[in-house]
């Protein structure tokens, strides 16, 4: 069974520190104290309207932090410019719209999209490892594939709605994640992923990292970042072992410690 990380997405560190203008939180600091709770690595959304991170974040993480940093971004040519110069781990390319919340869906996959394909190959020319994030469709995998990317990640945020509603959402991710695995590519997910609902789609044996950043944040006002990763770990672990013998029903929810 392909081993399970956990990135921890520290946007909304930021977005405290934002909210007054100041210099605390340090999303750094959070990040290395998520790693010491166990996290495997660290993910930053730098927005173009620069909401919560700001580039100097990305770029104090890429230069101090003693792990992967998976930096998320959409097309946008300076922060494109960012990445190329700073050059992370990782970099997923994601939709984005001033107007949302949060990311509401994966991104529009194209083989013949010239933009997309710059925006992969001046990545990969910069040396960054380069993931889509994608709604968990065959044929959009099968344009990622075409693309040549190694990874995708899966936006979960379906799952996350209708996980009480019975297995539907999480056999759609199932399939999917066989059917990229099948062909060769790295499988992630994330958005919308909490403490209650995160056992479905650890359980799936062929996802291999989960990014999940707000139910961390929100657990760790109240327990502390590094206890709210070492808990995240831990039923994250439960889940994959559980898999191994049968899937557990996407309703029954863990017992929280």
């Amino acid at each position: 069974m392909t081993p399970l990380r956990l990135y921890v997405n520290i946007d909304h560190v930021a977005t405290v520190r934002q909210a007054r203008g100041t210099d605390e939180p340090d999303p750094v600091a959070a990040a290395r104290a998520a790693m010491a709770g166990g996290a495997d690595g660290i993910t930053v959304h730098l927005r173009e309207d620069r909401r919560h991170i700001q580039d100097r974040d990305v770029a104090a993480l890429a230069e101090s932090l003693p792990a992967p940093l998976n930096f998320e971004l959409a097309l946008s040519d300076d922060i494109l410019s960012l990445a190329c110069r700073l050059r992370p781990h990782q970099a997923t390319l994601v939709p984005e719209r001033r107007e949302e919340v949060t990311t509401e869906g994966g991104l529009r996959v194209s083989s013949r999209d010239a933009r997309l394909r710059t925006g992969i190959r001046r990545l990969e020319e910069a040396g960054c490892r380069v993931s889509l994030f994608i709604d968990p469709a065959l044929d959009v995998i099968d344009a990622a594939k075409d693309l040549g990317v190694p990874a995708v990640e899966f936006h979960t945020g379906d799952y996350a709605r209708r996980w009480r509603e019975g297995p539907a959402a999480l056999d759609q991710l199932r399939v999917a994640a066989r059917h990229a695995g099948d062909l060769g590519l790295a499988v992630h997910a994330g958005h919308g992923l909490t403490y209650l609902n995160v056992h479905g789609v650890a359980a799936v044996p062929d996802i291999e990292e989960l990014n999940i950043g707000h139910s961390v944040i929100s657990r760790a006002l109240f327990d502390g970042m590094e206890n709210a990763v070492r808990e995240l770990r831990r039923l994250m672990t439960e889940a994959r072992h559980r898999s191994r013998t049968a899937s557990p029903f996407p309703g029954t929810p863990p017992t929280l410690t």
